[in-house]
């Protein structure tokens, strides 16, 4: 890895007049992007490369972030999606044996730009109390009106259609080979063996269902390769019709960003699917577009639920688990049909985590199971998805 560079001048600017100054590392670039903030303490390169953060400028709230560097194996999809990286300090030292890059190269490499040295928490505060806002962050030369303005005049998250720019464009059946799913079994205290490429037995992919891939993260994939199914992934905007083409056990339903009052043609999918009875499993932007299918609602949260630490309830066993969570709409409990029910909820601001469909194998959580990065409280709902999908006659 290469030596770091002199740190540049960086600006952050918010919709209400709000400008942080800095010192900016990745590319010399600017962009816009809602600012929101992630309570993570590990993870920054999932969240990097978690396409749920198209269209958004993440502020990390721990405050030492780099020194493990980037590596090429925990990459979440094909590349970064943020806008623009937040955070208090930027390690000097990359220490991490599985290491590629260090944090400010892979930024650059793919042109976009960070900010360092600010008071994050006086950032996560501001966001807490006023809620999500538009920004600009610029690691070019730019005055702080023109910073402040460009912040005011961009368009923001909400109506937008940020899935059709994340989605794969072609179908492909995931990891067909057995490559890229099994999880590492580090050997210790050999020094033939190149630990970065040992991984432990995968069982028989038996059955075959198909992902909407509405933005989705690479380790849903692994986990639904690791727990026997043969994953066809299908385009954000492939009818039902299409995707029953493929004979498929099941139905799951990615993560992925954007507003969901703007996925009508997703919405109209996922209705059609609904009514020919087949399991379904979705999560994150998946939960809300089956929401929407039950003929509900959705809205936007105040700052969104973005971290590795969410608690929530599951209602039908009054077990906790903490979770691994990032969006910023959510289904409203009350717009919802009676033939759907709200079996999990937040246990910091009550709002719907989970539902289930009375008479259909239908379930769906707005949380992210697969973790990477965060707790595998929620790993179970895997299994619990192909144990719905062998039961049904």
């Amino acid at each position: 890895m290469k030596a770091p560079k002199e740190l540049m001048k960086a600006v952050l600017a918010l919709e209400d007049g709000t400008v942080f100054h800095g010192h900016g590392f990745g590319a010399p670039a600017s962009a816009c992007g809602e600012v929101c903030f992630n309570t993570s303490m590990t993870g920054y390169q999932e969240i990097l490369t978690d396409p749920s953060y198209k269209g958004q400028i993440v502020t990390m709230t721990y405050p030492l972030i780099g020194n493990c560097g980037v590596n090429s194996q925990d990459v979440e999809s094909w590349r970064p999606h943020v806008a623009g990286f937040v955070i208090r300090e930027l390690s000097p030292v990359v220490s991490n044996w599985r290491a590629d890059f260090s944090l400010a190269e892979y930024l650059e490499k793919n042109g976009i730009p960070g900010l360092e040295g600010i008071d994050t928490r006086a950032l996560t505060k501001k966001l807490r109390v006023r809620g999500a806002m538009n920004g600009f962050i610029s690691t070019e030369f730019i005055s702080d009106v023109e910073a402040v303005a460009q912040a005011k005049n961009w368009h923001g998250i909400a109506g937008m259609d940020y899935v059709r720019e994340v989605t794969h464009a072609k179908p492909f059946l995931w990891d067909e080979n057995d490559e890229q799913s099994a999880s590492f079994n580090l050997i210790r205290g050999d020094p033939g063996v190149d630990s970065r490429n040992v991984r432990d037995p995968l069982p028989p992919a038996d059955i075959p269902i198909v992902a909407y891939d509405f933005g989705m993260k690479y380790n849903i994939l692994r986990r639904l390769r690791q727990h026997g199914f043969k994953v066809q992934v299908v385009p954000a905007s492939t009818t039902a019709a299409e995707a029953l083409k493929h004979k498929p056990a099941g139905i799951f339903l990615s993560n992925g960003p954007g507003d969901p009052s703007a996925l009508n043609y997703a919405v109209q999918a996922v209705s059609d699917l609904v009514v020919t009875g087949i399991p379904i499993f979705g999560i994150c932007l998946g939960h809300q577009i089956l929401g929407r299918a039950f003929g509900g609602k959705t809205f936007k949260l105040k700052f969104g639920h973005r971290g590795a630490n969410q608690p929530v309830k599951d209602l039908e066993s009054g077990r906790v688990e903490i979770t691994s969570q990032n969006h910023g709409f959510a289904v409203d409990a009350k717009s919802l049909p009676e033939n759907v029910s709200v079996n999990r909820t937040n246990l910091n601001d009550q709002t719907v985590e989970g539902l289930r469909h009375k008479t259909k194998p239908i379930y769906c959580v707005q949380y992210h199971p697969e973790a990477s990065p965060g707790p595998h409280d929620s790993t179970p709902l895997f299994k619990e998805f192909r144990t719905m999908i062998e039961k049904r006659p």
